[in-house]
């Protein structure tokens, strides 16, 4: 039996590929935000995002990066607080983001998990993260690690960006930067790489049809439910 009944017609779309590849692209470079999770003065994970927006930009992506230096933690100050409107408007103008955090006691700091927070999944009708791609990255002072790395995943998916499978996780990260704060060649060196070019891949690959890939029945249901309760309401 293939009877859907429970399924509302009226909601429900075949998949239209004209909308998955459409004949017009834009052609700017992607852009990409690094957000990094210390404020150390010789912070690692800010080292290997910097080594990570070098390579992207390689790669011909255009980078930003925000300093989470003065951020005030989340709920001790309105969303009109200058260093939260520049995380918001850096997150609204990217198309794909590199989140790097240190390990601490286990999980991501405090810094890293304060950022994403001020972050919301709307500001008024528009989804700030929604539809655009994510890689996640790690430093440790200790042995390789991922559990910060893990922990970025399921937040990625909770603000229902496009993370993509590869991941970098650096141990004993103290002994893979130079004098110079340039990371070393190295085999976790290689994997930045591999990491950012794969980012920049899915980043052309979704960004055109990004907002077609995360369009969902339950929502466009739930949208004509309300639209129905408004139209009834003026009608009574």
């Amino acid at each position: 039996m293939d009877d859907t009944p429970n399924i509302g017609d009226a909601c429900f779309e075949p998949i239209d590929e004209e909308q998955l590849f459409p004949a017009e692209r834009a052609s700017h470079p992607p852009r990409i935000l690094l957000l990094y999770g210390s404020l150390r003065k010789r912070a690692f994970s800010r080292l290997l995002a910097e080594e990570a927006a070098r390579i992207l930009r390689r790669f011909g992506a255009e980078t930003m990066t925000f300093d989470p230096s003065g951020l005030p933690l989340p709920d001790d100050a309105d969303g009109d607080h200058p260093k939260v409107q520049e995380l918001r408007e850096k997150v609204i103008a990217c198309e794909g983001m590199v989140w790097c955090s240190p390990e601490r006691h286990g999980a991501m700091t405090g810094i890293m998990k304060a950022q994403i927070d001020w972050v919301p999944l709307s500001l008024g009708a528009v989804r700030p993260t929604q539809g655009k791609t994510l890689a996640v990255m790690q430093v440790s002072g200790g042995s390789q690690s991922f559990n910060a790395i893990n922990q970025l995943r399921l937040l990625g998916r909770w603000m229902r960006l496009i993370t993509i499978p590869n991941q970098s996780s650096v141990p004993k990260a103290f002994m893979e930067f130079d004098d110079n704060d340039r990371m070393k060649p190295s085999a976790y060196y290689d994997r930045v790489v591999d990491v950012m070019e794969e980012l920049v891949k899915f980043t052309w690959l979704t960004r055109d049809r990004s907002a077609y890939l995360v369009d969902r029945y339950s929502e466009r249901k739930e949208s004509a439910e309300e639209l129905s309760r408004r139209v009834n309401q003026r009608q009574a």
